[in-house]
């Protein structure tokens, strides 16, 4: 019976320590953050029935802030490369991070612990990367003004340099291009920073289902993350005398009466008028020349009839 009830007052001990256990509640660390941005780390947290002993934060497993609220002051910073503090604007509950850099990508934690005789302790992380824009918007090179079905399209994308690299997607009339059509070459690095140049290929042979209302439009996208999202879009026209020879010809009626031969005959000597007038206004000096000679001829055959009688 004795050890009954032993064991019931440590069960109720328990369940009362962990009724007033110190809970972290939230850590905010965001996931993708841009170069030279300011960046808040947020730690929350539920004391309960504890008093606050300390609020710790760290990179990679490297302190770099404390909070002590018994301290005065009681915030203190260890240097880390990539970690500029702004000491004013921070406290138990948030950090604030001046001109992140490339060192400052990491995975943070934030540690919580109440005070003596417990000392409980709670803790949670979040990953963040910092992303170097592109300079340059994508660029697509080795297009044609003008393709005809059958032509083969060779054209590139080309990012702008990042870091991380750009993902680059092709779209053909506002649709994915399919896998096979696409050409991707490895990522290049350059600088000191280690900035990465992407470029994507499209090839593929050009069919009629290419061609909207005789336009076939190229598109190249490029993403990083939620940070950054650039098109770069082209349209080209296709040939229209090679399209039209490819289009299924339709039959002539046979069954129209309207052009009867009167009216060919008609259309002919309407035509060889046209087409001989200006020729013949231009002989007409001529013309008028040799009637002249020949009524003349008849005139002297007459008279020497007359003269025979």
């Amino acid at each position: 019976m004795r050890g009954y009830l032993q064991s019931i007052i440590i069960v109720f001990i328990v369940l009362r320590e962990f009724s007033n256990a110190l809970r972290l509640i939230e850590v905010r660390v965001p996931n993708y953050t841009v170069k030279d941005n300011v960046v808040r780390l947020e730690c929350y947290y539920d004391m309960e029935d504890e008093k606050l002993y300390s609020v710790k934060w760290y990179k990679d497993g490297h302190e770099f802030y404390r909070y002590l609220p018994r301290d005065h002051p009681p915030a203190s910073l260890f240097p880390l490369p990539g970690i500029n503090v702004d000491l004013y604007n921070s406290s138990d509950t948030q950090v604030v991070l001046q001109s992140v850099n490339l060192a400052s990508s990491g995975r943070y934690r934030c540690e919580v612990s109440g005070e003596a005789p417990s000392f409980q302790t709670v803790s949670d992380h979040g990953d963040m990367v910092v992303v170097v824009l592109p300079e340059t918007d994508p660029k697509i090179t080795g297009g044609r003004a003008r393709y005809q079905i059958g032509d083969r399209v060779n054209v590139n994308c080309t990012s702008g340099r990042s870091k991380p690299a750009v993902k680059l997607t092709w779209f053909i009339n506002g649709q994915q291009a399919s896998h096979e059509y696409l050409k991707p070459y490895k990522t290049f690095k350059t600088g000191r920073e280690g900035l990465e140049q992407t470029v994507l290929g499209l090839r593929f042979r050009v069919q009629r289902d290419h061609f909207k209302n005789g336009d076939m439009k190229l598109k190249c996208l490029g993403v990083i993350e939620s940070v950054y999202w650039k098109s770069n879009e082209e349209s080209v026209i296709g040939d229209r005398q090679k399209v039209s020879s490819l289009e299924s010809k339709k039959p002539v009626s046979a069954t129209s009466t309207s052009n009867t031969r009167a009216d060919r005959v008609h259309d002919f000597f309407s035509t060889m008028f046209t087409a001989n007038a200006s020729s013949c206004l231009q002989s007409s000096h001529q013309m008028l020349v040799v009637l002249l000679m020949f009524s003349l001829i008849i005139l002297q055959q007459q008279q020497q009839q007359q003269i025979a009688r």
